[in-house]
């Protein structure tokens, strides 16, 4: 989205703050040994230069060294990149016959070690490998991973404002349905209404499943009609300045179906057990088994097994919908201030219905906040 046409309260990411993480990384690159960080066309190069691109074959990008941001991209693209926003830097252009990974080699030096942004495809990295030897190549995952997931209070702000668009969606879409609907008619309204509020494109994604096909976590193939008496499940988001919103409400639009009411209770004890659990230092796992403890005490599970939580608790959230941290068996890392992550501890009850509740947390210096209200019952949103 282009600045000129920002119209939210809340602020767009500065330059000034994308430096700031320019800074953190270098500082992280010269305790680890690394000469140079190649960012690639992903949601990295993004948050550290502003620059938006899309991946194809052509290797375009940003070398991060000591003192220089030097992008690299290709000779016909150059003037299209001049006119994107982005910090300032050199330009480095290589030609359809070159290649790009000697421009690269010669820019690090022959001796010095070069991280590689984990989102780059396969194809670069063995690229990389023949032109410099795997020994000269390290992960930049673990570093650049561990800056993302610390947010600011701008990209809080942003994701928290975007939630709230995306909340009020659904609160819109819950007045519009009956019996008859299409769920590709609540696709393209929940579309219009992320565009008509101000959202990058429109909605992220979406999803509208009825009836049987609430219990696939990712919605059923194929057009759904919504009958009487089907459980509702939409689950959508939308992006601002590149921030992501994501989440989910399970309901029905009238009572008197027991079955669903207690699973949709057990549902949100699951989601209020994780968010008890979220202490600032415990591990993201423990958030987890927090969800599936409870669940076990009404019978569900235990583990992945159905009826029961089949998926992880959570996941981060910024400029990847799915980013660190992980809230999953076997991450041991310590909750810290500015994480954000959401909290949908799923239950499905197979061939009949699922019910997933998300909201995302963030971690404040005194502990977890939400960045929406929870839902009140199973009727609302």
């Amino acid at each position: 989205m282009s600045l000129a046409a920002w119209s939210h309260p809340v602020a767009a990411i500065t330059d000034e703050e994308r430096h700031a993480r320019l800074s953190r990384l270098r500082e992280r690159m010269q305790v680890s040994g690394i000469a140079a960080t190649l960012l690639g066309p992903t949601e990295s190069l993004r948050y550290f230069t502003g620059l938006v691109w899309h991946l194809s074959e052509r290797l375009l990008g940003a070398v991060v060294t000591d003192d220089k941001l030097i992008y690299i991209v290709p000779g016909f693209e150059r003037s299209r990149v001049e006119t994107l926003p982005h910090l300032p830097g050199d330009i480095a252009v290589w030609e359809e016959e070159e290649n790009p990974a000697a421009l690269v080699s010669r820019l690090v030096g022959s001796t010095g070690k070069l991280a590689l942004d984990d989102a780059l495809p396969l194809a670069f990295y063995h690229a990389f490998t023949a032109q410099m030897g795997a020994t000269r190549l390290v992960d930049g995952g673990p570093v650049i991973r561990a800056l993302r997931a610390i947010k600011s209070s701008a990209e809080i702000a942003l994701i928290r404002y975007a939630m709230g668009l995306t909340l009020d969606i659904h609160r819109k879409v819950r007045d519009t349905l009956t019996p008859g609907t299409a769920a590709s008619d609540v696709v393209r309204f929940i579309d219009q209404q992320h565009r008509a509020a101000g959202a990058d494109g429109g909605s992220s994604f979406c999803i509208v499943s009825f009836g049987g096909a609430t219990a696939l976590p990712h919605g059923a193939d194929g057009e759904q009609i919504l009958q009487a008496g089907d459980v509702i499940l939409v689950d959508t988001g939308c992006r601002l300045d590149g921030y992501h919103s994501d989440l989910t409400r399970t309901y029905m639009l009238e009572g008197d179906n027991n079955a669903f009411e207690r699973a949709w209770a057990i549902e949100r004890e699951g989601q209020q057990a994780v968010f008890d659990a979220a202490k600032l230092g415990a591990p993201c796992e423990s958030l987890d088994a927090a969800a599936r403890d409870k669940f076990a005490h009404h019978g569900l599970g235990p583990d992945y097994r159905l009826p029961g939580l089949p998926h992880r608790a959570g996941h981060g959230l910024g400029l990847d919908i799915h980013e660190a941290p992980y809230i999953v068996r076997g991450n041991q890392t310590p909750l810290a201030p500015g994480m954000c992550f959401s909290n949908e501890p799923m239950i499905v009850f197979p061939g009949a219905f699922g019910v997933r509740l998300e909201d995302h947390i963030h971690m404040g210096e005194d502990g977890a906040h939400w960045f929406t209200t929870p839902a009140a019952n199973p009727y609302a949103v």
